[in-house]
């Protein structure tokens, strides 16, 4: 009798945990996030994110309070001689999660780790041509996100990003962007959206915007967005968002439409902050 109950019973247990995970997750970020935040991170954000003292109130409270909970359930680990500090984590936690204000966030659920480069990295690819001939081929990198479980940046362009925060580049964003992007799968150029968003009136805005930065890419013509952008859907949402970020006074004068659309997905306006 009982080898008949058991598998029932643990069964039983089973979906009561799954229903009572994220209850329990939840909770414990509640006190994490009610914890006092070090006066030594508020220092690292200052000298690191020049903009964040010309955010709204609430949003660097709440900001703070993500970077905490960020901060307490990912991995960093460090490359090539890099030895993680405070510095680090809170620099690359500060920016991650500057696309996490105000809405519900699973904090990027999938990214379990952070690699930490001291410079640009080499990233070896395969890649074959259209008559099945397989090649070689290095590409030197700022960043990289994988679907799933990690993040790559380089440090050194992790510091530019931040301390210029009006040129429109900053790999934290732009990797984070592909975490955001990858939740639903293969990187596409479309998150997940809210309920009141409309993914038909989002595509519309992003292919409208991406094939004129494709024309203008391929004649050389200059663009408010990177040409990098140009590569492919997945790539033009990224940097869409690094220029939705900082520069977003050029970005909602040149393309309101688009920008409204991204301003609907992140739920602030940085217009206000610079």
């Amino acid at each position: 009798m009982l080898s008949y109950f058991l598998p029932i019973f643990i069964a039983v247990l089973l979906i009561g945990f799954s229903i009572a995970k994220p209850y329990w997750r939840e909770a414990q970020r509640d006190k994490i996030r009610r914890k006092p935040f070090k006066k030594e991170w508020r220092k690292i954000i200052q000298q690191r994110m020049p903009y964040f003292k010309q955010m709204p109130a609430d949003l660097q409270l709440q900001l703070k309070q993500h970077i905490q909970v960020f901060v307490h359930e990912k991995n960093f680990v460090g490359c090539n001689g890099v030895i993680i500090t405070d510095e680090i984590k809170i620099t690359i936690a500060a920016q991650a999660c500057l696309l996490l204000l105000n809405r519900k966030t699973d904090y990027y659920p999938k990214l379990q780790t952070i690699l930490v480069y001291p410079r640009a990295f080499i990233k070896q690819q395969q890649n074959t041509n259209g008559v099945g001939v397989q090649s070689i081929q290095q590409k030197v990198l700022a960043g990289e996100s994988w679907e799933f479980g990690k993040v790559v940046l380089s440090w050194q362009d992790t510091i530019v990003g931040a301390e210029i925060p009006d040129d429109g580049q900053n790999v934290v964003i732009h990797e984070f962007a592909h975490q955001l992007d990858q939740e639903n799968g293969k990187a596409n150029g479309a998150p997940i959206l809210g309920k009141a968003q409309s993914y038909a009136q989002w595509s519309a805005a992003f292919s409208t915007q991406f094939s004129l930065l494709q024309k203008q890419a391929a004649q050389g013509h200059p663009s408010l967005f990177d040409h990098y952008g140009a590569s492919e859907p997945a790539e033009f949402f990224a940097v869409a968002s690094e220029v939705f970020f900082e520069r977003s006074q050029q970005f909602y004068a040149q393309f309101p439409t688009l920008y409204q659309q991204l301003r609907e997905y992140y739920h602030v306006d940085p217009v206000h902050w610079h």
